[in-house]
Parts: structure tokens; sequence; C-alpha cells
């Protein structure tokens, strides 16, 4: 059985089953800093971080940690939240590439969990960002791209009340936040994304609308009930009230110069200001730096945004922070305090050591502390009194706890004498840390990379491995200095022995043996074909045991520098190894899954580590415990002798593959790193579950290195000290003295000042009060005065006021009398109304009491009616039924005859199985005559490529002709133009016929080419059809082959009737499709279903269109018989305009008889214009201008007559149209032949 054990019920006393082996985190050094929301404060003295796969609560003043572990396998923290109550805390994670919601409860000790949100019904990847609302009962969540939904959820009930898409157009989105006074509004902010949304009624909409240019916000914060601050990449800041902005401030960093620090410029505008977006919208350090590098100017990011009572504060840059508060008078904001990261002068590079983004910024609940985390996993505080005391210049952070690895930890290592631990990083920095004060004891930085690291037992020493060289070095009571370089490039792992006299340094395939005594190379042990991974000495140091990528594990004698055993496997790249107490057996893991024990050169066991690699091993100096590290970050405790199940217990640690593990000397802490860039200790217990006990003769040591140069320039200066101490004094007491004689001379002469001026201050008081007697004399005097008038016009009013009363006394009385006779005529009125009333009432009574009766005697009749439609409808429904029995008779037996077909159906498609025969026979004449038609398509393919070039050289003969004509053409053409104006009129046939001829050659052309274009046409279909035919042909031939290959197969089968008939029943079912034997049938009942379909269909349309005839028809006829009856008075009246016509013409020719005319001419011959000479008169003129009016209105007569007969006709065509008999229009030609004569 499996054993899972958790950090968590450790804390609380609980240890694990009988026979295990535990492991109890005591403290970490690291920060993850890219977690979202990764630093806030439970309360004034404890902060919540997180640090490998577990959240940290830190006590700042008592420096204690306590954990709360991730999910199991987790494979890593993504976001955090805590609630306003500071009771829960919710984490994202993704467990086994799932996202999971887990909240905690914080006021539960240990840290219990109390909501798992893990089952979720929309489509999510991660959550990238949480949020709780103010009263702590609703949690927002913001999912990853492509989704990018918005969750708003109940989590108590893991229940989701709404859900909204952020983003269509796979933007980032980096925060949500509730309203802090308002459960039912949020706020979202990415690239190009600010949206206010409010809860309402089940979902969730927005509420504000994006105007202007495009930003990309990185953070924000609420400052107020409905304003909220915005930060961007290109450092503005936007106040938004109600979503609409209000301000905005402009953040501006010059590049420092080389004798300045970094200074902020901060420009203030009520109006927009524009600038140069950065070119990646999500926030990348990398590329971040790059471009600070490579620019003058650059923008400063806003990463982090956090709100106090006075304002609020944000970060401007790498390592710098600003404050700005309310204006009293504006609802705007101004710059008052400015925060710097301070420089580092264990830097390699102290003026970049600063350059770190703060992601993320937090108050205490108090605001006395402001903490921020940057890029780098460091975290800062600096107490907001001393923002006060630093005006005018700006203040500095402090580390919060000390300064932290940033990325990768490659080295660990540990001594005897001291309680020290040695780690090196891809950082460029090498850390001491102190495990039992939990400390940082010293850290330097480099130029190069550290890869490897080992501390001498007595804590003096350390051997680095950097990129370029390996380093010996001390360690200084302030300082890691060197004293001896090696050119061993590239080293990943050194180790010295433990008697601390050799350590040995890996370069690549080779290991170097050195001396501490000499610091010379001994010896160089080469063997390995692939790089060494890992090296482990034996207890009395006069072996070493290496593995390496290429499979092999040495073990090596130092006294004659040979292998004394070896172990190769090829298939294993091997991670790590070490060695038992004994010497006797070498455990190594790798990446085969699997932990070895290996003893003279052969493995002894295997033991599965259960789908997962395991990166480091290491077994307790007492030979009872072994732990060992996995790619995924957890550390599994194992007893030892290892047992043959899966017994040990796995601990959440790490949020990356862990890199190096370490028991102590005493083997009380166990101590692991990982790429995470974290360092845990833990505390180790046996199975009983006390700590292992070694004893110590001696307690660690407290001696430190101190150079003999160091210590005379500490005596020197501390010499400086304390002359400079005694001079001080000196001029100290000499500086009191005569600021006492200062004083005493002010002292006096301010005593004299003050009795002087109280002397006269007496002198003035003294006439003041005899001013006041005087002044109340006369008040006195004043007072009695108005007495006396006040009681005269009292008097006065008295009387006057007695007169008026009277007065109106008899106006009452007046009234009164009044009153009494209108009341009188009201009440005579009322009786005269009430007679009235009752007398209408009576009639109304009468009226409704009849109106009622005649409504009843309807309600009656209603009744009998309704009565009679049941009775009706009870008749109606048992016809039904009686219908749909016979109905569902008739279809029983309709479908029991279907069923006997189908039955007979069967039993005739079982006897053509020999139709596959027959068929295949048929396929064979099929393919040949298919070669024959290949053949002579071929032949036909060869003709038509012959038509086709006797075409075009036929084409190209009319190309020549027709460019010789077009030259014969332009001559004509010169040579008409020469002639045209001679012979204009002689030459214009010649020219059309010759434009005739040109076009007829070019229709000619244009038919030669849609001729050739069908030909090609026709070529490529041919074509086609052959590729189809041959293919047809193949596929066939195919086909033939397979068949005649598997009837092969059967006939192996001859002697065996039973194989024989399943061989033949599959080779019918292969190659005679069940499709091919009813497609006719089911093809022939699919026509019969369209075609009965289609049938219903054209009669419901040709019953429609019946219907819609006759009753069209009655329309028609009468519109027919109108249009009939227009027509028969136009003839006439056009017969009458004819007679007049021809009246008109007879009165024009006797005219021009009168008139002598010697040629008589008919009216179209007559000319437009007539001579004065040959018209004396006026009169004729006149009838001809008439002539022409009646010819005008005649022909348009006859364009009429033309539109109704044509109107007609399309009447006609109409279906269920019939003309009227016996009227037969005269038809037009014979009207205009009438014409004509009547015109004659």
């Amino acid at each position: 059985m499996s054993q899972r054990a958790r950090a968590s019920t450790l804390v609380d006393g609980r240890a694990p089953g009988r026979g295990t082996v535990v492991a109890q985190s005591l403290h970490v050094f690291g920060l993850r800093s890219h977690v979202a929301n990764n630093i806030f404060f439970f309360d004034e003295q404890i902060i919540i971080f997180p640090s490998g796969n577990n959240c940290v609560k830190y006590n700042v003043d008592q420096k204690w940690q306590k954990f709360i572990p991730g999910s199991d396998k987790s494979q890593g923290m993504l976001a955090l939240s805590i609630s306003p109550n500071r009771r829960y805390l919710a984490i994202s994670e993704t467990v086994q590439e799932k996202p999971v919601i887990t909240i905690y409860e914080l006021s539960s000790i240990p840290c219990r969990k109390r909501k798992i949100l893990n089952n979720f019904d929309f489509p999510v990847q991660r959550f990238i960002s949480m949020a709780f609302s103010p009263d702590s009962k609703y949690l927002l969540t913001q999912t990853s791209p492509p989704e990018s939904n918005l969750v708003y959820w109940l989590w108590e009930k893991q229940k989701v009340m709404a859900i909204i898409r952020t983003d269509s157009q796979n933007n980032a989105v980096y925060q949500v936040s509730f309203n802090p006074q308002d459960n039912t509004q949020v706020c979202v902010t990415g690239n190009g994304i600010f949206k206010l949304l409010r809860f309402a009624e089940g979902t969730l909409k927005q509420t504000n609308i994006q105007r202007g240019e495009t930003q990309n916000y990185l953070a924000h914060t609420w400052v107020s009930d409905d304003k909220i601050i915005v930060g961007t990449d290109t450092g503005r800041l936007f106040l938004f009230e109600s979503g609409d902005q209000r301000w905005e401030t402009s953040i501006m960093v010059k590049e420092p110069s080389s004798e300045t620090k970094n200074l902020g410029k901060i420009q203030e505008s009520e109006s927009l200001i524009e600038f140069p977006t950065i070119s990646s919208p999500v926030p990348s350090y990398d590329q971040v730096m790059l471009a600070r590098s490579h620019s003058q100017l650059a923008m400063p990011q806003v990463f982090a945004t956090a709100a106090y009572s006075k304002g609020f504060a944000c970060s401007a840059g790498p390592g710098r922070v600003l404050l700005f508060e309310k204006m009293e008078e504006k609802d705007f904001y101004r710059e008052s305090r400015e925060i710097r990261i301070p420089l580092d002068p264990q830097s390699n590079e102290p003026s970049q050591s600063d350059k770190q983004d703060i992601l993320c910024l937090c108050f205490s609940p108090s605001e006395e502390t402001l903490i921020a985390s940057t890029s780098k996993n460091q975290l800062y505080s600096i107490a907001m009194s001393l923002t006060e005391i630093s005006k005018g210049e700006p203040a500095h952070f402090e580390y919060l706890m000390y300064p932290l690895h940033s990325a990768s930890i490659t080295g660990l290592a540990t001594c005897i004498r001291k309680p020290l631990i040695a780690t090196c990083s891809l950082d460029r920095s090498v850390r001491i840390w102190n495990y039992e004060s939990n400390t940082l004891e010293l850290f330097k930085e480099y130029q190069e990379e550290a890869y490897t690291i080992s501390l001498h037992p007595s804590g003096h020493f350390i051997v680095v491995g950097f990129a370029d060289k390996l380093r010996l070095m001390n360690l200084l009571i302030d300082d890691i200095r060197s004293f001896k370089e090696y050119s061993v490039r590239g080293c990943r792992e050194c180790s010295f022995s433990n008697g601390g006299h050799l350590f040995a340094a890996v370069s690549g395939n080779v290991i170097h043996v050195f001396t501490t005594t000499s610091l010379e190379n001994i010896s160089n042990l080469k063997g390995h074909t692939g790089k060494v991974r890992s090296i482990a000495w034996t207890a009395d140091d006069s072996k070493l045991i290496s593995c390496g990528t290429d499979g092999a594990v040495y073990e090596w004698s130092l006294s004659s520098g040979k292998r004394e055993t070896e172990c190769v496997l090829k298939s294993c790249s091997y991670n790590c190894v070490t060695v038992s107490p004994d010497a006797k057996i070498i455990f190594a893991v790798g990446s085969d899954q699997t932990l070895k024990e290996i003893a003279d050169s052969s493995v002894l066991r295997e033991i599965s580590a259960f789908d997962v690699v395991y990166t480091a091993v290491v077994i307790s100096h007492s030979g009872r415990m072994m732990f060992v590290g996995t790619s995924v970050g957890t550390i599994r405790a194992m007893k030892y002798p290892l047992p043959l199940q899966k017994e040990f217990n796995e601990y959440q640690a790490h949020a990356g593959p862990i890199t190096k593990m370490l028991l102590t000397f005493d083997d009380q802490f166990l101590l692991t790193v990982a790429e995470d860039g974290c360092l845990f200790t833990w505390k180790v217990f046996d199975k009983d579950g006390r700590g292992i006990k070694r004893e110590r003769e001696v307690g660690f040591a407290e001696e430190v290195l101190v150079t003999k140069t160091d210590m005379e320039e500490k005596a020197q200066i501390m010499l400086e000290l304390k002359t400079r101490v005694e001079e001080l004094k000196m001029e100290n007491e000499y500086q009191l003295r005569l600021k006492d004689m200062n004083y005493s001379e002010k002292i006096k002469e301010l005593t004299d000042k003050f009795l002087q001026e109280m002397e006269s201050l007496k002198t003035k008081n003294q006439v003041l009060r005899t001013e006041k007697e005087k002044q109340d004399v006369s008040h006195q005097e004043r007072i009695e005065d108005l007495l006396e008038k006040q009681n005269r016009e009292l008097q006065d009013l008295e009387c006057c006021n007695n007169q008026k009363l009277l007065l109106e006394y008899e106006k009452y009385q007046e009234l009164q009398l009044k009153s009494q006779r209108m009341q009188e005529e009201y009440e005579k009125q009322l009786r005269d109304n009430d007679e009235t009333k009752s007398q209408a009432l009576e009639e109304l009574t009468e009226f409704y009491e009849a109106k009622l009766q005649e409504k009843t005697t309807l309600l009656e009749e209603a009744q009998e009616d309704v009565r009679q439609q049941l009775r009706e409808f009870e008749e109606t429904k048992k016809q039904i039924e009686e219908d749909e029995d016979q109905e569902i008779q008739d279809i029983k037996t309709k479908y029991e005859k279907k069923l006997q077909d189908e039955k007979e159906s069967n039993l005739r498609l079982k006897g053509e199985t020999g139709i596959i025969r027959k068929k295949f026979s048929s396929l064979q004449k099929e393919i040949e005559e298919r070669t024959n038609d290949i053949e002579s398509l071929k032949g036909e393919q060869v003709k038509l490529q012959g038509v086709i070039k006797s075409l075009e050289k036929d084409i190209l003969g009319l190309k020549r002709e027709i460019q010789e004509r077009d030259e014969t053409i332009q001559d004509k053409v010169k040579a008409h133009l020469c002639l045209q104006g001679l012979q204009g009129s002689s030459f214009s046939y010649k020219k059309e016929a010759m434009e005739a001829e040109l076009e007829r050659f070019h229709k000619q052309n244009v038919q030669l080419e849609l001729n050739i274009t069908e030909l090609w046409q026709k070529l490529r279909a041919t074509s086609q059809e052959m590729h189809r035919e041959r293919q047809k042909d193949r596929n066939l031939e195919a086909l033939v082959k397979r068949f005649k290959t598997d009837l092969h197969n059967c006939v192996a089968y001859i002697q065996e009737p039973r194989l024989l008939k399943e061989k033949v029943r599959a080779l019918f079912e292969k190659y005679v499709q069940r499709a091919d034997l009813v497609e006719i049938a089911g093809l022939n009942s699919d026509l019969q279903q369209e075609d009965a379909r289609q049938r219903e269909h054209l009669e419901r349309n040709l019953a429609a269109l019946k219907k819609k005839v006759v009753r069209e028809r009655g329309l028609h006829r009468t519109d027919h018989v109108r249009i009939m009856q227009e027509n028969v008075s136009l003839i006439k009246e056009i017969n009458e305009l004819r007679r007049e016509l021809k009246f008109t013409r007879s009165q024009v020719y006797d005219l021009e008889a009168a008139l002598k005319l010697t040629k008589k001419f008919r009216p179209q011959d007559v000319p437009e214009t007539v001579s004065g000479e040959d018209m004396p008169g006026v009169t004729p003129t006149m009838r001809l201008n008439e002539q022409e009016e009646t010819g005008r209105i005649i022909e348009m007569q006859r364009l009429e007559i033309q539109r109704l007969r044509d109107q007609i006709q399309e009447q006609e065509q109409v279906p269920g149209f019939h003309p009227l008999a016996g009227i037969r229009l005269p038809s037009l030609v014979q009207s205009e032949v009438d014409f004509e004569v009547q015109t004659n």
C-alpha cells in the first residue's frame, strides 16, 4: 500500500504510519515573483508570499515561518488572492494539466482547505488572476487566452453566477478586481482592455465604453467607490471615474549619466499626451531590459499599484516607486514622495543592481509599512514614517529579510564545524546561509555564472566552479575572497573530501583531484565517455564514486587513480550518485525512473519511481534514512534498507526539478534546492517521531577568518576614529559653553523686555477700566429713555386697536345673518335634489331589470347551444375513434403484408449469390472493352493532334493574310484621303464596301478562334476521359488481382467444408456489397416515394390554380367588356376623323384650283415652307397647319390602338380567359388601306 503524507499533517503533531521517515519543513529562502498578486499582509506582523510549491506565512518581528502546502501533483501556483476580512486565501494552480482553485481558511491552525473548485463546465486552461468580493462571499476569476473568460463565483456553494468573455482577440488580461464597496461591480484590465462590468440578473454587463487610443493596461487599483487608477506600459497613469477618464499623469525616466543617480521626472497635465508604444504588448523583462539598453529615453512600465488613505503608490520603472497624494481642492493627485531600491555594494555592477521591475506593492493594514516584490525574486520594505522624514530626497527600500536568489540554484554545500549552507546560482552569485539563525551570512555577485560549489568541512573555504575557471576562496568576516584559481572550464560538479585535505572538480568527462595543502593537481580520473553529472566521497576518503550521462557508475581508487568497480547501463543517463556509510553499496538515480542499488559492479535492486524521474538522492550518515528529489519538485523520504513496496512519504516542496539535496553532518536537517531558486530546510525524524541524535563532542565553531591587512586597516581606522571622537568631544564642549553664554544673554534681554511690556500693559488696562465705567453710565441713561418711549407707544396702539375691534365685530354680525340665509336656501335645494334622485333611481332600476331579464334569456339560449355542441362533439369524437381503429387495422394489415414481402425478397436475395461469378466474368469482358476503347482513343488523340497542327498552320496563314490586308487597307485609306477633296461622293461607296469586307474578315477570324478553342476543349475532355478510363482499368485490374489471391487462399480449404463455407461467405461479403444488391430495390422505392410526393404536390398546386382562375375569371370579364367598349368608341371616332380629313383635303384641292396652280400634289408632298409670291394669302397656310395637326392626332390614335390590341392578345393568353363572342375589331392593316384610299 502507498502512504503519502503532507507537510501540513506534521505541523499539528500527527506523525505518519509506523516504519516511515518524516521530514518537516522549517524555513525557506526564496520567492516566486511570477505568481500574480504574490505578496500581502495577513496582519501587521505576518505577511504571506509564494515560495516553491508552498505559501509561506512569515512573521517579520519574530522571524518564524509557517507553510501552506500546494495541492498534490501540483505543477506550480499561478495566482493568489486574500479576502478583505483576511479569513480566506485562494490559490490558483495547475494539477496534472488541469486548473484547480483551492480556498484555505487562514484562521484555523494549521490552515485547512475550505473549498476546492476543480469541476468546470466551460473551457479553461488556467486561472491567471483572482479577487474576492468586499463581503468575501464571491470570487472573481479570469482565465487565460484563448478563452479569456471572466467567471463570477458563489464559491461557498461552488456555483457559477455569471460568465463572460472579456476578449476575443487573444490579448493578455493582467488583473481583475471588485469595487471595494460594491459586490456587483468589477474591473478588468489587459492589453487594450479596460472594462467595468456590473452583475445583474445572472449576467455580467459592460457599463463603460472605451474611447480614444487603446493602451496596454498593466495594473489598476480602486481609490474610492467609483474611481480607479490604471497604469500602462508607456508610463501613463489614468484616473477613471464611472468609466470616464478624468485625469492623466505621464512618468518620464531619464537615462542616468556616469556621475549622477537615476532621477525620475513626472509631468502632469489635464490633456491627453501621446507617447510611442512599446513593441511588445506583453510585459517581458528581457525585452524591457533590451529596449532600455538601446534607447536614450525609456518608458517606465507601471507593473503594480496600491491604494492607501492619502492616495496611492505605483511602480515607476526599474527600482522606483512613486507616492501620489490627493489634492485638497481638486479630485486630482500629485506626486508627493519617491522611493528607490538602494544600490547593492556586493553586486558586480552596483549601478545596475537597482534595475529591478517592481511587480507587486502592498500596504500593511495600519498603512505603516509598504512591501514590494521585484522581478529578481527580492522582497523590500519601507516604513511610511521614513518617507515623511526624507522630504526632497528619494527614500530607499530595505530588504525585508535578506537578498534571495533570482535564478536556478545549481550548487549546494554544507560543512561540519559551522551551521552554514553554501549555494551558487545562475544569477552569478554565491551565498552563505546560517540554518540555525535562518539568516544570510555572506553573499557576492560575479561576472560569470556559478555552476557548482563545495564548502570545506571547517567552514572557512569554498571552491566554486565558474564558466571560465575554478576558484578556491576564503570566507572572511565580511567578504568572499579568492586566493587560488584553476583553469578548469565549465566545471559542473566539485566536492571537498570528508577530511577536507582533497577536493575533486569535474570538467566534461574528466575528474581532477587537488590537494588543499599544496593546492596542486594530484590526479586526473579519465574513463567516462559522457559528461560527469555527480561525484561522492566515501567516508574514509579513499575512494570516489562518479556517474554520468553515458550510463556509467565508476568507483575510483585515489591511491592508484584507477577504477576498481564499474557498472554501465547505456539506456540510462544518471543524475546523481551517493554511497552508503560503509562504502559497500552505491545508490544512483537517472532518467530511467528507478533508484538503483549497485555493489560489486552489478545492480542489486531497482526500485521504481512510479512515473517520475529522480534527480537527486542522499543517504543519512547513520544509514537509516534515504531521501530522493524528483523532477516535479517533490521530496520522498524512505527508510533504509529500502522497502519492497511503495512505502514512502512524499512532500510538496519546490515548483521545479530538484537540483541538489544534502543532509547536515548530524543528520538533523535536510537541505534541498531546485530550479525555482528556492532553498528549503527540513527537520528530519526517524520512525519513532524523534530527531536523529548524534553526539557532538564540540559545539559549532565561532571563529572567522580575517586577513592581517584587514585587521591593520581596521585598527588604523579605529585609532583615527578615537582621535576624531576626542576632537569632536572637545569641540562640542566648546560649542556648548558658547551656546550657554549666548543663551544667558538672550534670556536676560528677553526678561527685561517682558518686564517693560508688562508695565505698559498694566497702565493700558487701568485706562480701559476707566473708559468702561463711563460707558456703563451712558448706557443706563439710554435704556431709561427707551423704556419711557416704549410705554407711550404701547398706550397709543391699545386705543387704535380697540376702535378696530368694534368695527370688525359689526361686520361679523352682518356676515352671520347672511350665512343663516344661505344655509336655509341650500337645505331647500338639497331636499329638491333628493326627490329628483329617488325618481331617477326608480326609472334606472326598472330599465336594468328589463335588461337583466333579456340577458338571462340569451344566456339560457347560449347554454342550450353549448349542450347541443357538446352532443355533436361527442358524436364526432366517437366517429373519429371508429375511423382511427379502422385505419390502425388497415395499417397493421399493410405492414404485415410488407413484412411477408420482405421475407420473400430476403429468400430471393439469398439465391442470388451466384451473381458474383457472372459479375466477375462481365468485369473481365469490360476490362477488355476498356482496353480497346483506350487504344481507339489514343488513335483519335493522334488524329486530333494532327488536326490541331493543321489548324495552327491555318491560323498563321490567316494572320499573315490579315496583316497583308491591313496594310492594303492602310494604303487605300491614304489614297482615299488624297482624293477625298476631289471625288467625295464617288468614293463613299467603295469605302463602305471595303469596311464591309474588313468586318467580314474579322468575323471569320473570330469564328476560327472559337473553333480552335472548341477543339482544344474537346481534346482536353478526351484526355481527361482517357485518364479516367485508365484509372478505372487499373482499379479493376487490382480488384481482379485481389480477388484471385483471395480465391486461391479459399482453395486451400477445399478439404474442409466448414472452413471453406466461412471463407466463401467472407469472400462474398468482401467483394459483393449489400448496397449493390439492394441498390435497385432501394432506388425504386425512393423513386416511387419521390414520384408520389411530387404528384401530390402538383395536384395541390393544380387545385389551387383552378380556384384562382375561377376566382379571377369574373374579375377579368368586366375589365375586358369595358376595354371592348372603349375600342368600339375609338374606332367610331377614327372614322369620323377620316371623313373630316377627306373633306378638308377636298377643300384644299378646290382652293388650289381656284388659285390656278399648274400641278396638284399630295399632302405629304407639300413643302414645309412656301414663298410669299406663290401663296399671297394667309388662309392656305393655316389649312396646312391644321392638316399636319390632324396627321399627328391620327398617328397617336394608331399607336393607342396598337397598344390596346397587344394588351388584348396578352389577356387572351391567360388561362381561363374567353373573349366575348360577336365582337371583332377591324385589322390595323385594313384600316391603313382604307385610309390611303380615302386620301387618294
